[in-house]
C-alpha cells in the first residue's frame, strides 16, 4: 500500500479515494506557523541541551507534519497519550512548553494537568502509554463515551508510539484488549525508520500498518510528511473509533531527521546517505511549496512567523534558566498519594542523612 499522500513534496494537491482535505487555504497557511514554531522549540531545545541546560532532549525534526496534521483532526473532548516526543502536539493542546522543558531538566517529573489539557504526561517506558489508553478508551466506552450516535459528544483516545514499541509485549497487548471491547482508540504509529539503532526491517518482515490486520481492526498507512494527509487520515479514524466501531491502526510513513536522543548519534548505525532523499520530502518545504507556489502568501507572512520564532525561543531560553531546582526530599512526595509506612520510614532515615550534609538540601550532590 502507497502511503495515503494529499500534498506531494513538489507542494502540489493531489486527491486519494479514501480520504480528502476539508479545510481551506488559510488552514493550511496555519499549519505552516505550526510546523515552523515546532521546529524552532526543537531546535532550541536541543541547543541547550547541548550547553548544558537540559539533562536530555527527545528531537523531532522531520516528524512535524504528524503532529501538527493529528492535533487539527482532534477534538478538545478527545484524550491523547503521547510518547516523549510530541512536543508540538503538546504545545497545541495548551501545554506550557516552559513545562515540557522542565521535566528534561530534571526539576520536576511531568507538572503538567492531564485533565486540563485532555494530554497525558510523558511516559519513559516505551509502549507503556498504550495499554493506559487502551484501559481509559474502556472506560470511555462503559462510561457511555462513545458510539452514543452523538457525533458532538462522543470521544475517543489518539495513543502514539514508535515503530520500535510495536515489538512490545505491552503494545501487542492493548491491541488484543482495544480489539476485544471495540475501544475507541486510535493507534498512531511514527515509524521513522529507526528503532533507535535499529531498522524497521530488522524486527518486522510486513508494513506495521497490516498488524492490524492480525487483530481485526483497520489499518492504514499515510505520508507522515504530508500535513493534510495525516489531518485527513487521523479525523477519519477518530470519526471511526468516536462511532462505536472500534479501533484504527494508523502507521505514520516519516523519517527521523536525527538523533533518537540528544545521547545517541545516528552516524554510528546508519549511512547519512539516506538522509538525503528524505530531506526532499521536508513537512515544511511542501507546505511553503504549496503556498508560494498558489501565490497565496507573500515574503511579509514568512518573516512575521520568523520573529515570532525567535521570540519563542527567547522565552524558551529564559524561562528555562529561571525553573527552579528540585528539593532532593521531593522525589517522596511523588509516590504515593496519601504516603505508606515503608517510605515514611525511608524519609525519615533520609532526612537524617541530609541533616550530615554541610551542603544546602538543594545541592545535586
Amino acid at each position: 500500500m502507497e502511503p495515503v499522500q494529499l500534498l506531494t513534496p513538489d507542494g502540489d494537491r493531489v486527491t486519494h479515494p479514501d480520504f480528502e482535505f476539508d479545510l481551506d487555504d488559510e488552514a493550511i497557511k496555519t499549519f505552516y506557523r505550526q510546523l515552523t514554531i515546532t521546529r524552532r522549540v526543537d531546535f532550541e531545545a536541543t541547543a541547550m541541551q547541548r550547553h548544558g541546560e537540559l539533562g536530555i532532549w527527545v528531537p523531532l525534526t522531520g516528524q512535524e507534519a504528524a503532529q501538527i496534521g493529528s492535533a487539527a483532526a482532534l477534538e478538545k473532548r478527545d484524550f491523547v497519550f503521547p510518547t516523549y516526543r510530541e512536543h508540538g502536539l503538546a504545545w497545541l493542546r495548551g501545554v506550557d512548553l516552559l513545562k515540557v522543558l522542565s521535566l528534561y531538566r530534571g526539576a520536576d517529573q511531568g507538572s503538567w494537568d492531564p485533565e486540563e489539557h485532555n494530554f497525558a504526561l510523558y511516559p519513559v517506558v516505551i509502549g507503556s502509554q498504550v495499554l493506559h489508553a487502551v484501559g481509559y478508551g474502556m472506560g470511555m466506552r462503559y462510561a457511555g463515551e462513545s458510539g452514543t450516535g452523538d457525533l458532538d459528544q462522543d470521544r475517543a483516545v489518539l495513543a502514539f508510539f514508535g515503530d520500535g514499541a510495536t515489538s512490545q509485549g505491552d503494545v501487542n497487548e492493548g491491541f488484543v484488549f482495544a480489539a476485544s471491547y471495540q475501544a475507541p482508540v486510535v493507534f498512531f504509529c511514527q515509524n521513522n525508520q529507526w528503532a533507535i539503532s535499529e531498522p524497521t526491517e530488522r524486527q518486522a518482515r510486513v508494513p506495521l500498518y497490516r498488524r492490524a490486520d492480525g487483530f481485526g481492526f483497520p489499518g492504514v498507512r499515510v505520508d507522515g510528511n504530508d500535513v493534510l494527509a495525516c489531518y485527513a487520515v487521523v479525523r477519519s479514524a477518530l470519526q471511526h473509533a468516536r462511532s462505536g466501531l472500534g479501533p484504527v491502526f494508523i502507521e505514520s510513513y516519516t523519517y527521523r531527521m536525527g538523533a533518537h536522543t540528544t545521547t545517541d548519534d545516528p552516524t554510528r548505525y546508519r549511512d547519512e546517505a539516506e538522509v538525503e532523499p528524505w530531506k526532499r520530502k521536508d513537512p515544511i518545504l511542501r507546505v511553503k511549496a504549496y503556498l508560494t507556489k498558489n501565490k497565496l502568501v507573500d515574503d511579509d507572512f514568512f518573516a512575521e512567523i520568523e520573529a515570532e520564532c525567535d521570540a519563542i525561543g527567547e522565552h524558551l531560553r529564559e524561562g528555562c534558566k529561571l525553573l527552579p531546582d528540585p528539593l532532593p526530599r521531593d522525589v517522596f512526595d511523588w509516590v504515593y498519594a496519601d504516603g505508606s509506612p515503608e517510605l515514611v520510614a525511608q524519609r525519615r532515615d533520609y532526612d537524617r542523612y541530609v541533616d550530615t550534609l554541610d551542603q544546602p538540601e538543594g545541592g545535586r550532590a
